[in-house]
């Protein structure tokens, strides 16, 4: 049998084999699309003995920092699971050049072991760089007074709303926030995934002091996506304690889940109670003025032009959340620089159909007539009218055109909806506008304005 000394002098010859388990595994984790754009080019580079890191690197600077942002904590938990001597992982461009580690963190006089492994708070994610809107004010507000260390009014704070929409950021600004200004105390962030994961590896290795000693000295924990651990009653459980030991010494809790607590279904009722006598918030889907902002902020700081309409583009056509935007315009940037090309409208209508298809909302007939009344100041009766006059008239065309553009509506039955007009009046409607949007910068500009009031 082979001995310990063996064993690590064959784990570098052991974490090259583990490369290809680890890249099935995420290919069937995050889907075969998203893994073949950004992760396929990723190219495994040798392991540290010294600090047990494996290196992966990409093409690109642009490349290793848009997966070190979207990708680096899957990397992390997968070569983890893979390969339990892995402590961390560094992802780099392929000059060479640091992009981001994610290092083990142990407490002084303890051995550094996989389970204490946690990530760090990104330097991008901070309350800065959080746009506010109406949809994620009070979340925002929320968390800005857990940062600031004050009595605390609240605890734990609980922040739940769809996937994508910021909770993530929030509780990395939050962690950001409060040891600005407590620069002497622990603050830990991690995933309910990644929670379950360390616990079941302490068990297995009969180290659960350690990891409960160093979970329930920290003054502020955050736990993120607690709809993970749902169904996992040992972990459940450990949690319970530990969320119990903290709030009892005063200690600060942040909680994030893409549901309410009353409708995390399998999460034990316990806990639910413990979370819902703090302070519960939701982020809303951000609207279009918050999306417009977010591109603008994010387009602002890319390497191409983005001119625009292009911006306004893909804040309207987007918007099921926000990291599938921030994705949208990662791809447009990356997809022109490895083709050299331009960033126009027909290039991001050719890069991202597949995102606005999926992205397209179902619009009504009526709501598309409503919406155009209301914008050209007529009565919705008028479209079905028989007024030939201009300002019924053209307004009752743009809306034909926007039925044929945004519904799956056939031509007569489109006629039919605007008072029994015949199909060929439909045909010359949507000629008429799509030659006065080139012609004619104002209509452009209602039919734009009308587009994006529609499909966001």
């Amino acid at each position: 049998m082979a001995s310990g000394d063996d064993l690590d002098s064959n784990i570098e010859d052991r974490a090259a084999a583990a490369w290809a388990a680890v890249r099935d595994g995420l290919r069937r984790d995050i889907g075969a699309r998203s893994f073949d754009q950004w992760l396929g080019r990723t190219r495994y580079d040798g392991f540290c003995k010294v600090d047990r890191t494996v290196a992966l690197a990409l093409p690109s600077a642009f490349m290793a920092n848009w997966v070190q942002k979207n990708f680096a904590d899957r990397l992390n938990l997968a070569w983890r699971m893979t390969m339990p001597e892995v402590a961390s992982v560094r992802i780099l461009a392929d000059d060479g050049d640091v992009v981001q580690s994610y290092a083990v963190l142990a407490s002084e006089g303890e051995k550094s072991t996989p389970v204490e492994s946690v990530f760090q708070f990104d330097p991008r994610l901070t309350f800065e760089t959080f746009l506010v809107g109406d949809s994620n004010r009070i979340a925002h507000n929320a968390a800005r007074a857990i940062a600031e260390g004050g009595p605390m009014r609240f605890n734990p704070l609980f922040v739940h709303g769809p996937t994508g929409q910021g909770k993530t950021h929030l509780l990395h600004a939050t962690g950001h926030g409060y040891m600005a200004r407590k620069p002497r105390a622990r603050a830990l962030a991690m995933s309910a995934e990644r929670f379950m994961v360390d616990f079941v590896h302490a068990m297995r290795t009969k180290d659960t002091l350690a990891f409960k000693a160093r979970l329930r000295s920290v003054d502020l924990l955050m736990i993120d996506d607690l709809q993970f651990i749902a169904g996992k009653e040992t972990t459940q459980e450990e949690f319970l304690y530990t969320i119990d030991e903290l709030m009892r010494g005063g200690r600060r809790l942040v909680i994030s889940a893409d549901r309410s607590p009353h409708e995390l279904d399998g999460i034990e009722g316990r806990i639910l109670s413990r979370l819902t006598q703090g302070l519960v918030v939701d982020i809303q889907p951000a609207d279009y003025g918050l999306r417009r902002a977010i591109v603008e902020a994010k387009a602002n700081a890319m390497p191409q032009k983005i001119p625009p309409l292009v911006r306004d583009l893909l804040a309207s056509r987007i918007a099921s959340n926000i990291r599938e935007l921030e994705g949208g315009l990662n791809r447009l940037v990356a997809y022109a620089a490895l083709n050299d090309r331009t960033i126009d409208e027909a290039f991001a209508e050719d890069t991202l159909a597949d995102m606005f298809r999926a992205g397209r909302r179902r619009v009504t007939i009526d709501e598309i007539q409503r919406r155009v009344s209301e914008h050209f100041k007529i009565r919705q009766a008028e479209m079905v009218s028989a007024r030939r006059a201009r300002v019924v008239a053209r307004p009752r065309q743009i809306a034909m055109y926007l039925s044929k553009q945004l519904t799956p509506r056939s031509l007569p039955e489109i006629g039919r909806r605007f008072g029994g007009r015949d199909h060929t009046t439909v045909i010359h409607a949507v000629k008429q506008i799509e030659k006065l949007r080139a012609a004619d910068t104002e209509i452009d500009a209602d039919v734009r304005l009308l587009l994006r009031s529609l499909e966001g």
